[in-house]
């Protein structure tokens, strides 16, 4: 799947797809410090009470979180996303439902820290107008690696043991896509050391795929 330029709503898989992708990969880089607290390692995603963290220490920084069953929101900023500084401005969160999190969008719209916003409810996403000279709003930077299926799956496989027995990638991804993914088949099919050489840290896994809700 493509995410156009500017991004559209259509773009995005349903919520609860795109949280429980994005949170298994998330958890798959998870570690717990010496004094029992969630962390992360290099691969710039974590999992903390307000949700689902990207940041490439870059450009790039987004966040996800419910507001409820059935509601996500999404918000973040990629160097790409000309709507802050479109002339005339655009508001961000016209048409937003009340559960948004107004508190903390502001803070980031008073700060120039918002590059745009998209809200998920009664099964779809949906943001604010754009006008027709807008060029894009860094969803596609942003939200890329979580929409194409394949690519989830290449870098999935990279943590995946793979030997006859274990699960496989694609049944892995279809359970934490679904929210029922057990821990025990998780870690049962892991290798002992991610990508980068480090060695994969099962008890933190477990704890962010529990703060995440995907394990029941």
């Amino acid at each position: 799947m493509t995410i156009h330029r500017p991004g559209l709503p259509e773009d995005l898989p349903p919520g609860e797809v795109l949280w429980g992708r994005w949170a298994l990969l998330a958890a798959l880089g998870a570690t717990v410090d010496e004094e029992g607290r969630l962390g992360f390692r290099r691969t710039g995603r974590w999992i903390d009470a307000s949700g689902l963290n990207h940041d490439d220490s870059g450009c790039t920084w987004w966040v996800m979180s419910r507001r409820g069953e059935g509601r996500f929101v999404l918000y973040g900023e990629d160097e790409s996303s000309g709507v802050k500084w479109h002339r005339p401005p655009i508001d961000m969160l016209a048409g937003g439902p009340h559960w948004l999190p107004y508190e903390e969008l502001r803070d980031r719209l008073e700060g120039y820290e918002l590059g745009c916003v998209y809200w998920y409810e009664h099964g779809s996403w949906a943001r604010a107008p754009y006008p027709d000279s807008l060029g894009d709003d860094g969803l596609d930077c942003g939200m890329s690696d979580f929409v194409d299926r394949a690519c989830l799956l290449r870098e999935l496989g990279l943590y995946i043991d793979g030997t006859v027995g274990t699960p496989g990638a694609d049944g892995l991804l279809a359970d934490a896509e679904a929210g029922r993914l057990a821990p025990a088949l998780l870690s049962g099919g892991l290798r002992r050391t991610g990508p980068d050489g480090d060695p994969l840290d099962l008890r933190a896994i477990t704890g962010a795929l529990a703060l995440a809700g995907l394990t029941g």
